[in-house]
């Protein structure tokens, strides 16, 4: 009896071959990146920040690269706390790669950061990103 009910879930199951309702198998975050966002840009996401870190000191901290045109650190709305995370936008692409390869793992006020290129964000747009099961593979769920 419980291999025809394994048989009967395997029939039910999503097909991973039609896409005749993708929201079975996939979860909807957020935009795709665009075209020109695929490479190297100028924009870089810094994470691992300190909580104390402020925009000036993330900015001295990356301006030895290049030239650096807007920093920002995203903050809580209710608790007005450093979420931890920010961007730093530099003029050239070039500058902005240096910095990335120089400071990705680097300790900065005694947290290392994760420094890699910022994806643009689009209102509406949408992401597809597999969802994981307990094993941590994206597909065993659905093949």
């Amino acid at each position: 009896m419980r291999n025809n009910t394994l048989l009967t879930f395997l029939a039910r199951r999503p097909s991973t071959t039609t896409t005749h309702n993708p929201n079975l198998r996939w979860r909807f975050f957020c935009s795709p990146p665009s075209s020109s966002s695929t490479g190297p840009n100028n924009k870089l996401f810094v994470g691992g920040l300190s909580w104390s870190m402020d925009e000036k000191s993330l900015k001295d901290a990356f301006s030895s690269f290049g030239e650096v045109t807007e920093v920002k650190i995203v903050y809580d709305r209710d608790s007005g706390r450093s979420r931890g995370f920010g961007f730093v936008n530099f003029t050239k692409e070039d500058d902005a790669q240096v910095a990335r390869d120089a400071m990705d793992g680097k300790a900065l006020l005694g947290r290392p950061l994760r420094v890699t290129y910022a994806l643009e964000r689009v209102r509406g747009g949408h992401v597809v990103v597999p969802r994981l099961s307990d094993s941590g593979d994206a597909n065993s769920r659905y093949t």
